[in-house]
């Protein structure tokens, strides 16, 4: 049983050690600071600049996260201090089937709903609003882009956020509330100023959680964010996120020198990321766990 724990535990080494080794091509013929900041990707002619696709990660993740946060903890606070039991039961079992629903199936929802919305209602919307202000570009957009992308990202993250958020507010001690009651607290102060000070570091996890899932999402954005090499400069601007770009290319014209050690060092580094985001929330939820 021991030796089958630490052999699940060390896939993820094993899996970065075979990334690394179809990787090295690239790493030996092009340097890292190339591969990382350089804008132009012409396979053909031997150029892999992974910067347009990490920025386009960037973008669509910290939309997602702007969308996503704000109402996954409240809906968390309502539904860990306020639901009735019975609306408890009800809501609880939905907000848990959002997990289990297929990517492509965010996929399809997003371009047959969220795409038009964004270039109907979203983008005139905003661009009369902040464009006049200088804050985003107001080029005519057609739905496909950072938004879109981040709007079904966010959808996705909803049941992460709230799942993890709401147990660990729920495990903060029934004193901690009692004694903020009795000192003449009212309900909300007692939740803003004990519950949620005390549940802080899982919280913080709980969005940790989810930022490690934005980063790996794959098929839903791909058929949303718009797939163009290009460094997005306004949430209008579609976008190629390093995820789709391997979902898009790994298979297909393999015959060109590098271009599957590109491919795949793109995959080495979305994994370091995802690895580093999660050591860091698993190291929250013990610091939080210790200190309960």
């Amino acid at each position: 049983m021991g030796a089958l724990a630490l052999g699940a535990a060390l896939l993820v080494l094993l899996i970065a050690a075979a990334l690394y080794l179809r990787a090295r091509p690239i790493l030996n013929a092009r340097p890292l600071r190339e591969l990382l900041l350089s804008t132009a990707w012409h396979p053909l002619k031997g150029e892999f600049g992974f910067y347009p696709f990490i920025m386009g990660t960037l973008w669509v993740t910290t939309v997602a996260m702007l969308i996503a946060v704000p109402p996954s903890l409240l809906t968390a606070i309502y539904l860990a201090e306020y639901a009735p039991p019975r609306f408890l039961a009800f809501a609880k079992p939905l907000i848990d089937l959002l997990a289990g629903i297929p990517s492509v199936v965010y996929g399809v929802w997003g371009m047959l709903t969220i795409v038009p919305f964004v270039e109907h209602t979203i983008g005139p919307m905003l661009s009369r609003w902040l464009g006049a202000l200088g804050l985003f570009r107001t080029d005519n957009p057609t739905g496909y882009g950072v938004l879109a992308g981040g709007l079904v990202l966010a959808v996705m993250l909803f049941p992460i956020i709230i799942a993890v958020a709401q147990e660990v507010i729920q495990s903060v001690p029934q004193g901690l509330r009692e004694a903020s009651l009795a000192l003449g607290a009212t309900r909300w102060q007692t939740i803003q100023n004990v519950v949620l000070r005390r549940a802080w570091p899982g919280v913080m996890a709980a969005v940790v959680l989810g930022l490690s899932r934005a980063f790996g999402e794959t098929m839903a954005v791909l058929m949303v964010v718009g797939n163009v090499a290009q460094v997005p400069h306004s949430i209008f601007d579609a976008a190629y996120p390093l995820t789709a770009l391997i979902a898009n290319n790994y298979g297909e014209m393999m015959s060109i020198p590098l271009y599957d050690a590109a491919l795949l060092c793109g995959a080495l580094i979305l994994l370091l990321i995802v690895l580093a985001f999660n050591t860091a929330s698993r190291l929250v939820l013990v610091r939080f766990l210790s200190s309960g």
